[in-house]
């Protein structure tokens, strides 16, 4: 495989290049355009999103080129050669405007407002989709998790169940979202924060019984020692094993971290060995719970009083399930600084036009209360319109707001800080507390209020009527 950040330029759809040699073919490579991002649905029947991979896309884009490879091989698939003369020495130097990276936004939103050239903002479409798409429906996972969780440990399995190479930045979302380690070491090791592991059956397999295998693990780790008890038989063997070692390293002056449980009745089985370690005076070894675990399952296990203390989550995590996608997309607001818009028979898919801005306001007890999108020229409005019902407003001119997004990117150059991974999670974490909890419900979350300005809503209706 070639590396991938010489290249960065062909990480795209094929029609992307179509419309970026039509336009230049047109004469329009000074046209202007201004772009939104943004998706219809929040995942998993949520009730919020956790906005994630904002800097490892502007480090993309601030590495976007087209080095002679490239060219050829645009040249052999049939672009023309003015088209490639102008990628050779391509860069964009446009500007990005976005929220913070583990902001908490809203289905509808224009979360993200893409400006330049219109052949620099049509070129930004796929690898802005990629890398939001994934990272938020893995962010917003792994939030979900955690709340289920609680103050308990969840470590992230899932690279061996991951999409490919996706499990880099999927590893990354998930610390984002809430949890405290990977599995996946290169993840860990490529964005600053920890990685963990335990053993596999075959450890234990390898040896002519559990015990030995038992004590020639802990032997090779007396520090943060876990031992898989589910091998054999969990409570018949694993765990009088487990006991048996660790007083054995009682005796050496170490401690048994944890034991493991990979399958069974987990509620049932956490019991029994809690019950087990607790009457051998081992109540500081913790129990770890693994097998196809998901926030619904976490909560359930908890409300049975399972008596688990660190979660180990993989695929349902890793592969964004039940949701394969988060179904954002990318469309044009702006052509030559004219608002433009995209129509629908359906109401819900007319887009909005013109260049926006998003407003958060609070309520009395200083919690999120609504999000107003408003034209980018907007300051100080009385009231915001629902989208697609024009009779339901809420009144905003008292409240206290904050602007949500700022420029991140001027001229090609990134102008925000690279946060730390930890302190993205920790970002999340702040806002959520400040998300009223019947967002944050898995059952029929309450729908978070987002509406726009009365100047938007007459402007989209206006151009409406010109088109019809």
């Amino acid at each position: 495989m070639k590396n991938f950040n010489d290249f960065i330029g062909l990480f795209t759809d094929h029609y992307e290049f179509t419309m970026a040699q039509g336009y230049l073919l047109d004469g329009r490579k000074n046209s202007t355009a201004c772009h939104d991002y943004f998706f219809r649905k929040n995942p998993f029947n949520s009730g919020y999103t956790v906005f994630a991979g904002l800097y490892d896309l502007l480090e993309m884009i601030s590495n976007y080129n087209f080095n002679s490879d490239s060219i050829d091989h645009l040249r052999k698939i049939g672009f023309n050669d003015e088209f490639l003369d102008y990628l050779k020495d391509f860069s964009f130097k446009g500007s990005i405007i976005a929220p913070q990276e583990g902001e908490i936004v809203f289905s509808n939103e224009p979360i993200v407002r893409v400006e330049g050239s219109i052949i620099e903002t049509q070129l930004m479409e796929t690898i802005l989709l990629n890398t939001l798409n994934f990272q938020s429906l893995i962010a917003t996972k792994a939030s979900r998790i955690r709340k289920s969780a609680g103050n308990r440990i969840v470590i992230d399995f899932g690279l061996r169940r991951a999409q490919g190479l996706s499990g880099i930045h999927a590893s990354k979302a998930a610390v984002i979202g809430g949890v405290n380690s990977t599995s996946n070491v290169y993840s860990a090791f490529a964005f600053g924060f920890d990685s963990s592991g335990t053993q596999s059956h075959s450890w234990i397999q390898s040896y002519p019984d559990e015990l030995t295998a038992f004590r020639k693990y802990a032997k090779a780790f007396p520090k943060n020692c876990v031992l898989l008890a589910d091998t054999y038989n969990t409570l018949n063997s694993g765990i009088p094993n487990a006991i048996t070692v660790a007083k054995e390293m009682e005796k050496n002056g170490e401690k048994l971290w944890g034991v493991r449980l990979d399958s069974g009745d987990l509620a049932y089985l956490s019991k029994k060995s809690r019950a087990m370690l607790d009457e051998a005076n081992l109540n500081y070894v913790k129990i770890v719970a693994s097998n196809q675990l998901n926030e619904y399952l976490i909560k359930s296990l908890l409300e049975q009083g399972a008596p688990i203390d660190v979660f180990g989550v993989g695929t349902n995590l890793i592969t964004g399930q039940d949701d394969a996608a988060l179904d954002g997309v990318y469309k044009l607001n702006t052509i030559d600084e004219h608002p433009s818009l995209k129509l629908s028979d359906d109401l819900e898919k007319v887009t909005l036009p013109g260049a926006k801005k998003i407003y958060r306001y609070y309520n009395g007890s200083g919690k999120f209360y609504a999000d107003g999108i408003l034209l980018a020229e907007e300051e100080n409005i009385q009231k915001i319109i629902h989208p697609f019902h024009s009779q339901k407003s809420v009144e905003v001119g008292q409240l206290k707001k904050e602007n949500l997004i700022t420029k991140v990117m001027d001229k090609g150059d990134i102008k925000i800080k690279n946060y730390s991974v930890k302190e993205i999670s920790e970002y999340v974490r702040e806002r959520l507390e400040l998300l009223p909890d019947e967002h944050k419900r898995f059952e029929n979350p309450h729908i978070y209020k987002v509406g726009i300005s009365e100047k938007l809503f007459d402007l989209r209706n206006k151009l409406m009527r010109n088109y019809y």
